[in-house]
């Protein structure tokens, strides 16, 4: 009889079993499967730069949630989920040596430099110790290998063009199926304890009822989400009309920390639209979804094209600009007291939950970089930080282009903070929610309290500089928008913070009907 074969199954952002080819690839290749998760000190350290803590206590506990849910999926089928604290690297070769039976080391391939060293390492013990390597690429909607450029160095550095191609050419393998049940792991192996916040050096985070994202980690809160979002209230049918919302938890699909943890399949999530459309309705919200997918995979493909420049301070252009470090500013930003109310309000929502939307993120970074005109790595890092979904190449890449030195044909593009807030919160309930020193001001008002008089806001209990601080900074353009202001229901007829005023012209939706006249 010979040998059994046992195939240790190294999972990082890939915490699912469905649509996990790691897992499909070690059932018909191994007797026995070891599925392990390390907790790597490495990244419960400090940020390169500046040195704020890498993982933050939103995420940390969203991975806890993600490990313990595929540790529980596991045992239902007959197996278990190994968790190790240690570098994988190290773990892989001390499990190597214990068993002498390890006949393959099977992961999904990272994009970024850290994750690339750690891939390097393990092949090289691998390759000492006679041992397999089988990687697989499952992080994105479009396979890298199924791309149609010739190149890596072929991808376009601008995002419509890449789209256009990709929609045009590309196709989106099928989701692989999920086991029944997973081989056992060899015998005399602990499963290991999961670690605690404290063990990691971090503070369990406190729930704030306030939050955009109250939801846990893992795969079975991610495919419920999905169910929830697409098939038990429809809310997809209305995607594109609330995903610029600010409250509540259904004005987007909030995909997001799932998918940066591999908890959710980008092609499972395709796969679902499409039925969808068949079965309900396909139209522009059902089609923005995959327009965001794909906006994800183009930042992974440009991390793959770009390599570490992704993270330097002159980005994918070389462009010089002469980034300010004035920590007096940037700590204001990051505490959400510059004295701008719509920044002020999206970063607490940041401190407190983790979470931020879309729009307010695309606002804060504009504002760091182009109003205080500080170094875009310092934003990049405390997102790193504190985001729940936080994903390395979607954040740099996002932040690359909020700087102008990233992906953006318009790459002098600033945003309006006061226009900005009046459009997407007109009645300012997004900011009294978060900023409660201002709830005393109605309306659109609370958006420029130091242009209110004094009775104004003595009648409102606010103290300019004292109970609140007058703006850090006031741009020019901001005046043609001040006497715009709403004091009670929008005039758009918009029922409060969570829904867009206006449709912007978005290319891309003809030619994606133009395929599916069957709809």
């Amino acid at each position: 009889m010979s040998a059994s074969r046992t195939v240790i199954c190294l999972l990082r952002n890939d915490l699912r079993l469905h649509d996990n080819e790691v897992f499909h690839w070690a059932q018909r290749n191994a007797d026995h499967i070891i599925p392990l998760y390390c907790f790597d000190p490495r990244h419960y350290q400090g940020t390169y730069h500046f040195n704020f803590p890498k993982t933050g206590p939103f995420r940390l506990r969203f991975l806890l949630d993600s490990v313990k849910d595929l540790r529980a999926t596991l045992k239902k089928r007959g197996s278990t989920l190994l968790v190790r604290q240690g570098k994988p690297e190290d773990v892989v070769s001390d499990l190597i040596q214990q068993l002498g039976s390890v006949t393959a080391v099977a992961f999904h391939e990272e994009v970024a430099s850290e994750e690339k060293s750690v891939e390097k390492k393990l092949k090289d013990i691998c390759c000492q110790n006679k041992v397999k390597v089988q990687t697989f690429w499952g992080s994105t909607l479009y396979h890298r290998d199924d791309l149609p450029f010739s190149h890596i160095r072929g991808l376009p550095d601008v995002y419509t063009q890449f789209r256009k191609v990709v929609e045009g050419q590309g196709r989106v393998r099928p989701v692989l199926s999920t086991p029944d049940q997973v081989k056992s792991l060899p015998l005399g192996l602990e499963e290991g304890t999961i670690p605690t916040f404290e063990v990691l050096g971090q503070t369990e985070p406190v729930e704030d009822c306030r939050s955009a994202f109250p939801c846990n980690g893992g795969e079975t809160e991610a495919l419920a989400r999905l169910k929830h979002y697409f098939w038990e209230t429809n809310a997809v049918a209305s995607y594109k009309e609330t995903r610029n919302g600010m409250i509540g938890v259904d004005y987007s699909t909030k995909f997001s920390p799932w998918l940066a943890l591999g908890c959710i399949s980008p092609r499972y999530i395709y796969e679902q639209i499409k039925k969808y459309e068949a079965e309900r309705t396909a139209n522009q919200s059902t089609y923005w979804v995959i327009f965001e997918l794909l906006w994800r995979d183009y930042f992974k493909f440009v991390g793959l094209k770009y390599g570490n420049r992704i993270f330097h301070m002159n980005g994918l252009q070389d462009k010089h600009v002469s980034w300010k470090k004035d920590m007096t500013l940037f700590n204001a930003w990051k505490e959400g007291r510059t004295g701008v109310p719509f920044v002020d309000a999206n970063m607490r929502e940041l401190a407190l939950t983790g979470f931020m939307s879309n729009r307010g993120r695309q606002n804060v970074a504009s504002f760091l970089t182009k109003d205080l005109g500080l170094d875009w790595r310092l934003g990049a890092e405390w997102f790193e930080y504190l985001l729940v979904d936080h994903d390395v190449c979607s954040n740099y890449g996002n932040w690359l282009y909020s700087a102008g030195i990233g992906n953006d044909p318009r790459e002098n593009r600033k945003f309006n903070m006061i226009k900005q807030g009046l459009d997407y919160d007109n009645n300012g309930d997004y900011i009294r929610q978060w900023v409660p020193e201002l709830r005393g001001i109605k309306g659109g008002d609370v958006h420029t309290p130091w242009t209110l008089s004094n009775s104004a806001l003595s009648h409102a209990q606010v103290s300019l500089n004292e109970t609140y601080p007058s703006p850090i900074i006031i741009a020019p353009e901001w005046s043609r928008h001040i006497n715009n202001k709403s004091s009670g229901p929008s005039a758009k007829g918009r029922k409060g913070s969570s829904y867009t005023p206006r449709q912007h012209k978005d290319r891309g939706i003809d030619f994606y009907f133009s395929k599916n006249k069957g709809f």
